[in-house]
């Protein structure tokens, strides 16, 4: 592609080896704007490295989230050398501005860059259990690493941003405004989300009691946010670090299995394909356990499906919740995705509910099965 001249200014602000040979712009992702840079090198090989804009409408402070990013990092980077795995491509790598730190910003914007995941591939959805294990088994991993990471360095970069009792708050507030006059519509929805309150709360409840822990959480553990070996489809590294903060692992867990255990897109509007394959529940618990099970306290990790019904719980109230201020912050393409994605969502929960007691037998199998 074309280099404009603030873009041309912007890649040399960064401390990249070798000369510029290529630029690409990446598609993919919804929040940053991304490049796919290719450097040549003196000796005739080339490297390539990715540089990205930071979207400051969903990120309001580009300098904490970077400090996280840098941190977190840093971390799993001397946790691996300390266990004799090579970082190379297993962690993500920031690449220096000139004059020190990671992050560049002017009037177009706040950037950094990161070294280039080479070989690796994501998915959307999951083939089979085994991938799921091993999808489970790199944020285990990531969990595990992370484990002795002083917490309180960290920057809360989206206050509250699992507070299922703020947001139900924050979901009755705009049930009584009615802003977009679409509460009439949606009655049934609304006593879904009300006659679950008091349980969906246990996690923040929990927290507050001192019954669970904080710990470092990634906060969006999609499957698309682990890189795989085109090859051996082994787990490479996460990435999208970009939500890292301070929380409970139930929750990195549960938005998992939520999201990578359901067997229907999360706008699925035929709710009768909407369930919980519990198959690859297990195969996710039985990865992320593996790595776990000696770091994590007992009361987390037989909590771990609770992390599961609330963070269905709590994505389909913040789907209904915009659906009723008129989508104003969820993209939508047709005028009743958002209640598309809420019926979904509360279709999940309730086949998770049935599922609930296996869910937790089995995790209290493979807690046993690894400790």
């Amino acid at each position: 592609m074309t280099i404009d001249n603030q873009l041309a200014h912007i890649i040399a602000q960064f401390d990249f080896p070798g000369a510029l040979a290529g630029c690409e712009a990446i598609k993919t992702g919804h929040i940053n704007r991304t490049y796919r840079l290719r450097f040549e090198q003196p000796d005739g090989s080339a490297r390539d490295y990715v540089l990205q804009r930071i979207n400051t409408f969903a990120f309001k402070k580009p300098r904490e989230v970077m400090h996280n990013v840098a941190l977190v990092t840093n971390h799993l980077r001397a946790a691996m050398e300390r266990q004799g795995i090579d970082p190379k491509n297993r962690v993500l790598t920031l690449v220096p501005v000139k004059g020190g730190g990671a992050l560049y910003e002017d009037e177009s914007g706040s950037w950094r860059a990161y070294d280039f995941i080479t070989h690796a591939r994501t998915v959307d959805r999951v083939d089979s259990p085994a991938q799921f294990r091993e999808i489970g088994r790199a944020f285990g991993q990531f969990q595990n690493m992370l484990s002795d990471f002083p917490i309180g360095e960290l920057y809360d970069t989206i206050p509250d941003f699992h507070d299922t009792v703020k947001r139900l708050q924050t979901f009755e507030r705009s049930v009584a405004a009615d802003a977009a006059g679409r509460v009439h519509e949606v009655g049934a929805e609304i006593a879904a989300i009300r006659a679950r309150q008091e349980a969906m709360g246990r996690i923040v409840r929990m927290i507050e009691a001192g019954e669970l822990p904080l710990r470092v959480t990634h906060n969006d553990t999609k499957i698309n946010n682990v890189m795989l070996d085109e090859d051996t489809g082994a787990a490479l590294c996460v990435i999208d670090l970009d939500t890292v903060m301070a929380g409970s692992v139930l929750y990195d867990f549960g938005d998992a299995i939520r999201y990578g255990a359901s067997t229907a897109a999360e706008d699925e509007r035929d709710l009768g394909k909407v369930r919980l394959d519990t198959d690859l529940f297990t195969a996710y618990a039985d990865g992320f356990i593996s790595q776990t099970a000696r770091g994590l306290t007992e009361a987390e990790l037989l909590n771990l499906p609770l992390g599961a019904l609330v963070m269905t719980f709590e994505n389909g109230m913040r789907f209904l919740t915009d659906y009723l201020d008129g989508d104003v912050y969820f993209h939508i393409e047709n005028p009743d995705d958002n209640l598309a994605r809420a019926r979904c969502q509360l279709a999940l929960l309730s086949d998770m509910e049935a599922h609930a007691g296996e869910m937790y037998e089995s995790v209290r199998e493979l807690v046993e099965k690894y400790r």
